[in-house]
């Protein structure tokens, strides 16, 4: 039975892959259950929600509810190794830049800890080296201004966030080199549609809009309509992850870091396709106020080509309303009347 470890397994990106390795536990290319350490920091981020009801009992769940470094855990990591672990949890960008000591901790000290801890078996010779599988951000590129990208565009941060999970795709890699882990540390841009609570993420508003829209809510957008940014949804987000898990080693490059392929386009043409899809005017719901630095930032990605990426199996959501269809499908019916 495969050991399988999700830190951040509470959250959005998280409990969806729990759902998903319950429900479909070959998607990580081995057949059998699984056995889940789920790691998030409060109990009411592991509701009972997140199980897959009709799904079959294919995959045991054991939570931690604590830090992903915690003493405790890292013990029992020891004790029993995992085969794969996806690394998710995180202290976001707006939420790192208020609080640096916070980030610190968690984007940087509490990985090392996690890391050593996960490594410690295979130096001793007890566990074959654990495939780890890293979310990490765009936010490692910085401004970038509008001149199309490709993937081997060098990161210059400009954010505590970005330079933190930058970092930590140095050290995967080195710790790969030792053979003491086997990691993929893929950059994601933004994943919607996030919850509408603050979470600390400075492209909130990719999710919002979509939020909004739905609900007939106003929303001011503090990017411009024609600001463009690079789109993920959750579904598309989780199948990268698991490709990701299910690579062979020797097909990991040097770096062993991936930019997934993204779909690039205007805030404008999302806000006017899913109004469309929900049957409502965009002008009656959406304003705009651009912030010039989260419009910097967030909203002046340029075109990105990842070939090398696309090759080797990595997926985007092959346009606009390819991307609002599964968006908006998770959401469910329109909270308004006469939709």
């Amino acid at each position: 039975m495969q050991h399988v470890v999700i830190t951040g397994a509470g959250g959005f990106v998280g409990a969806a892959l729990v759902q998903r390795l319950r429900a479909h536990p070959q998607s990580l290319g081995q057949a059998g259950p699984l056995r889940l350490t789920l790691v998030d920091r409060a109990a009411a981020s592991a509701p009972a929600s997140h199980t897959v009801p009709s799904a079959p009992a294919q995959a045991s769940l054991r939570w931690h509810l604590g830090s992903f470094a915690d003493p405790a855990l890292l013990q029992a990591l020891r004790d029993d190794p995992p085969g794969v672990v996806f690394h998710l949890a995180s202290v976001p960008g707006a939420l790192a830049e208020r609080e640096p000591a916070l980030g610190v901790q968690a984007n940087l000290l509490d990985t090392v800890a996690l890391l050593e801890g996960l490594a410690q078996p295979v130096r001793a010779g007890k566990a074959p080296a654990p495939r780890v599988v890293f979310a990490s951000s765009v936010a490692v590129y910085g401004a970038l201004g509008m001149h199309p990208m490709n993937e081997a565009q060098v990161p210059q941060p400009t954010l505590s966030y970005g330079t933190h999970k930058w970092t930590t795709e140095l050290l995967l890699a080195d710790y790969s080199r030792r053979a003491e882990l086997d990691a993929c540390s893929l950059r994601l841009p933004g994943v919607v549609a996030r919850p509408p609570a603050e979470t600390g993420h400075g492209s909130a508003f990719m999710s919002q809009i979509f939020h909004a829209l739905h609900g007939r809510q106003a929303y001011t957008c503090p990017v411009s309509s024609q600001a463009t940014a690079w789109w993920m949804s959750l579904e598309r987000c989780l199948d990268n992850l698991l490709h990701a898990a299910r690579m062979p080693m020797e097909a990991m490059t040097p770096a062993r870091c991936w930019q997934p392929p993204v779909l690039h386009a205007s805030v404008a043409q999302v806000v006017e396709a899913a109004a469309h899809a929900l049957g409502c005017s965009a002008q009656d719901w959406i304003g705009y106020a651009p912030d010039p630095r989260i419009e910097a930032v967030f909203g002046r990605q340029p075109l990105l080509h990842t070939p090398h990426a696309q090759a080797a199996g990595f997926v985007h959501d092959d346009g606009v309303d390819a991307l609002v269809a599964r968006v908006l499908g998770p959401l469910g019916p329109p909270a308004w009347p006469g939709a």
